[in-house]
């Protein structure tokens, strides 16, 4: 996780350096329905690769947004949840789902 005096100080500038790609969100929004394990994100986001997955989950887990739940199983069995911090951005996610679809809505006029 960054320092203080390491972010932006525009705070929508600190937002968008937090969840720099479309596969943060898109990882976070599946995250919102309960934990998962990474194969179930990687077959629920199509493009997504292994190494961008693995990059972005352990960025997250930096940042302080997901948490990962290892088992401590053999064969090794993981999951990732959004952390506390991770289940404020419900409703940005929610506001993001609300106003693409508003926008999709715009151009069948």
């Amino acid at each position: 996780m960054l320092k203080r005096e390491e972010m932006p100080v525009c705070d929508v500038a600190t937002t968008v350096q937090v969840l720099d790609s479309k596969w943060k969100l898109l990882i976070i929004r599946d995250l919102m329905t309960g934990p998962k394990r990474p194969v179930q994100l990687l077959k629920s986001l199509p493009g997504l690769s292994q190494k961008v997955l693995t990059t972005s989950l352990k960025s997250m887990i930096s940042d302080g947004i997901v948490e990962k739940i290892d088992y401590n199983t053999m064969p090794p069995h993981v999951e990732y949840r959004l952390s506390p911090l991770g289940e404020s951005l419900r409703p940005v996610i929610e506001a993001m789902r609300r106003w693409g679809k508003y926008y999709k809505s715009q151009l069948e006029e």
